[in-house]
């Protein structure tokens, strides 16, 4: 299972959800900060002899620990520090950003989960079975976490810098749709002289095109016009 994320050239990429043994390593790292901060805030004091107020302890000890994952993962685009070591990140099922109120249902979610489920076990149980590495926060916010780097190489996505000049030559690429030019790129990235043949005659066939380039060319070309369409 793959989740779609468009980007601003309109490209469609693939991400790989994250593996539980991410998660969990992502976790134990958020757990080291978590110690890092109570022994900043709590034992140091503790260790020279300085009482500090109930009011501190929850306000500057507890509180942000409390809050740790819904305030990162806000302003840190869908990661926490120890999602950042992973490079890991939340995201949309449907490849959209996440916005506040998912951060928000997810980290309800995590505070019951890890209440009820005594530290977790459950969670783990849950995105080993769902098969889009969803935990039930992610299933009740419609998101998941993924690795960061795309599943496809720069070659799949590359797109070259067009002139405001550009002259579309096949205005029916409109036609096509995101998916079905990546699926172009793959096959001009492929090379074999054969799939070149059945795409282009299949993408003549979905738009009606008439060309007499060969199928390369044509193939390269209707890349270039479907970009410029969808980025002016």
């Amino acid at each position: 299972m793959s989740v779609a994320i468009h980007t601003s050239q309109h490209v469609l990429l693939e991400y790989e959800p994250a593996s539980i043994g991410d998660r969990i390593l992502a976790t134990m790292i958020d757990y080291v900060v978590f110690l890092g901060w109570i022994t900043l805030t709590l034992g140091i004091p503790a260790a020279l002899g300085i009482r500090v107020s109930t009011y501190y302890t929850m306000l500057i000890g507890v509180l942000p620990l409390a809050f740790y994952d819904l305030i990162s993962e806000w302003l840190l685009n869908g990661r926490s520090v120890g999602k950042l070591a992973m490079d890991t990140r939340v995201v949309m099922l449907d490849g959209s950003q996440p916005g506040l109120g998912a951060y928000l249902l997810r980290w309800l979610l995590r505070i019951v989960e890890s209440a009820v489920f005594l530290g977790g076990i459950v969670p783990v149980i849950t995105v080993a079975a769902n098969g889009k590495g969803q935990r039930l926060g992610d299933i009740a916010a419609g998101t998941t976490v993924v690795k960061a780097k795309p599943a496809v190489s720069l070659n799949d996505i590359r797109v070259r810098d067009l002139p405001d000049t550009y002259r579309v030559q096949f205005p029916d690429v409109r036609l096509l749709s995101d998916s079905d030019i990546r699926v172009v790129r793959e096959v001009l990235q492929r090379g074999d002289s054969q799939v070149l043949n059945r795409t282009a005659t299949k993408i003549k066939d979905v738009t009606g095109i008439q060309s007499d380039l060969d199928n390369r060319t044509f193939l390269e070309t209707i890349t270039t016009d479907y970009q410029f369409i969808t980025t002016h």
